[in-house]
């Protein structure tokens, strides 16, 4: 007979590392080992994943709770399937074992063959079969006049379902009802020793009455052929040390963790219902964070950075559109040519929508020539007074405050699909302009100078290489055979991009105040280089159109919509 050394060991200490031990053997020391192991009521994958967190060392997933949390009686009514679907959520989010109350084994021998296959399938660690009649009825509802099942017939169940596993640590155990039907304690042996024989991992004992006695007087019978299980329902007032002495391996707390659900729904619902007073109850509750937590909610968002495509990297958006526009006679007389209408709406809200789409909500607008005619719901504006005086780069300036974070820089006059930006978007490189390699073979007319680039590399986009490079050098004067492509007007600075844009322009603006007043977005990239700071090139191939003129408003609707 199994003793104690140290007390009851209620919850034995895994050795280090028995996290990662399969959860068929993990059940199989639980129950043959030394001490008295425990296993607590579980019956959805919540309620599985707290009783593991306060540290017991096995579920017991009892059809009967199982059964009441559908609303079902504990009578066959949930059917196999659905029983089994819940215990696959209960094993996923768990990694203590699992014993499945299997009732009767829903059927004959075939049932419990297939019952088995699918247990394993689903990584539960074993199940509990009782010699009873199909369809069951609950040992606690009317048990002297319930019908146990013929023993070479329940036998043939054990078999089988030994036969079929495939794990050689997965747990069969036989639990055994005649002390419940009201038979003595020679029929409950006869029934112990047949099933062990027939390969039963397990005996479980079953009794309702509250005292110990009938366990107690089958352990001193049983001379430990096979390790014992108990469930301690309604003599749970015997003190475990009992169960020790007595050699029992284990012992099953039924169903209290739906009893105490039960307990405190009613009682708080019930007080609710009574004061409306939904902030005392908050009180007394945990809390959504909580709920959060116990749904791994952190996990799925470290997965998400791992595995999404990044959307976006950008925080925000600065849009430079303070001019007026010299070439499109009337169409700018109230407004500046970002708000000029193209596919039925301002070039600048188009621009705007893009970048929802693509992730980026926090954008803001530099803008100077008629300035109160900039309404696009969502876009800050910052003003540039003297837009009419200086160059793009003062612009910049304007909304240096806002170059924090992942920014991406745009012009107002500039349509592009979104496509351009969800590949700028996925460059990492601290500064990175957009060129296109398209002009380079297919000029067209420009109303003023072209950004023309040359970068480290030519890109070949049948191989689909070199599409990334670092600027040498950005002209207006090159033969474009002899460049690499034109600047889009699109820039993606990083954290740290921002940093040295603001530095950067800090320094021009103090060193060459008149120079920095006019300078342009080309001649400041220029500096950058020249300071020996990295800037990189991703070359695309048209998608794109820049509008200088009427006629380039003409023309953007033969580009068809992808642009709007």
């Amino acid at each position: 007979m199994k003793g104690s050394s140290d007390g009851v060991s209620l919850n034995r200490i895994k050795a280090d590392g028995e996290k990662t031990m399969r959860k068929t053997t993990q059940l199989r020391q639980l129950i043959s080992g030394p001490g008295l192991g425990v296993l607590m009521e579980a019956h959805n994958a919540l309620s599985a994943k707290l009783v593991e967190e306060a540290r017991f060392e096995g579920i017991w997933a009892s059809s009967l709770t199982l059964s009441a949390s559908m609303g079902l009686r504990d009578n066959n009514e949930a059917s196999w399937t659905q029983t089994l679907d819940t215990l696959e959520f209960m094993s996923d989010c768990t990694s203590i074992p699992i014993l499945f109350d299997g009732d009767t084994g829903f059927g004959n021998f075939n049932n419990v063959r297939r019952l088995v296959r699918k247990l394993e399938s689903r990584n539960i660690a074993g199940v509990c079969i009782e010699d009873k009649i199909f369809p069951k009825t609950n040992s606690f509802i009317s048990g002297e006049q319930q019908a146990l099942a013929p023993i070479d017939e329940f036998c043939g169940k054990i078999k089988a379902g030994k036969d079929t596993q495939q794990d050689d640590d997965f747990v069969l155990v036989a639990r055994v009802e005649s002390f419940i039907a009201g038979w003595g304690i020679e029929e409950t042996l006869k029934r112990a020793l047949a099933y062990s024989s027939a390969g039963a991992d397990a005996i479980l004992i079953h009794s309702k009455i509250d005292s110990a006695d009938q366990i107690l007087a089958f352990m001193e019978r049983w001379d430990s052929r096979k390790p014992v299980v108990i469930v301690p329902t309604t003599y749970c007032r015997t003190p475990p040390d009992v169960f020790v002495q007595a050699g029992i391996s284990a012992m099953i707390w039924a169903n209290h963790t739906l009893r105490i659900t039960i307990t405190a729904l009613q009682k708080e619902l019930g007080e609710l219902k009574q004061s409306n007073d939904l902030a005392a109850l908050n009180d007394r509750v945990v809390t959504v964070q909580e709920v959060f937590r116990l749904q791994d909610a952190e996990e799925l968002q470290a997965a998400e950075t791992r595995y999404l495509p990044r959307e976006t990297t950008a925080g925000g958006a600065v849009i430079l559109a303070a001019s007026k526009g010299d070439n499109f006679g009337s169409l700018t007389d109230d407004k500046p040519k970002a708000m000029i209408p193209i596919f039925g709406k301002p070039i600048l809200a188009s621009i705007v929508g893009i970048f929802n789409d693509c992730g980026i909500k926090d954008i803001s607008c530099v803008v100077g020539y008629k300035k109160e005619s900039v309404t696009i719901p969502g876009v800050r504006c910052i003003d540039n007074e003297q837009y009419d005086k200086t160059g793009l780069l003062v612009s910049l300036n304007t909304a240096a405050e806002q170059l924090a974070g992942d920014t991406v820089i745009a012009y107002g006059d500039v349509l592009f699909e979104h496509s351009v930006l969800r590949e700028l978007l996925e460059t990492d490189a601290d500064i990175t302009m957009v060129a296109d390699t398209s002009h380079c073979h297919n000029q067209r007319d420009s109303c003023g100078p072209v950004d023309l680039v040359v970068g480290s590399n030519r890109p070949n986009f049948k191989f689909k290489t070199g599409r990334i490079a670092d600027l040498v050098e950005m002209t207006h004067d090159k033969s474009r055979s002899d460049v690499h492509g034109e600047w889009i007007g699109l820039i993606r600075l990083s954290e740290s991009g921002c940093d040295i844009f603001r530095s950067q322009m800090e320094a021009f603006s103090s060193e060459e105040p008149e120079a920095f007043a006019r300078a342009t977005m080309a001649e400041f990239f220029m500096r950058l280089v020249a300071n020996g700071i990295s800037v990189k090139v991703l070359y695309v191939y048209g998608r794109w159109f820049d509008i200088d003129s009427i006629e380039d408003v003409s023309d953007a609707y033969t580009m068809g919509d992808s642009l709007s």
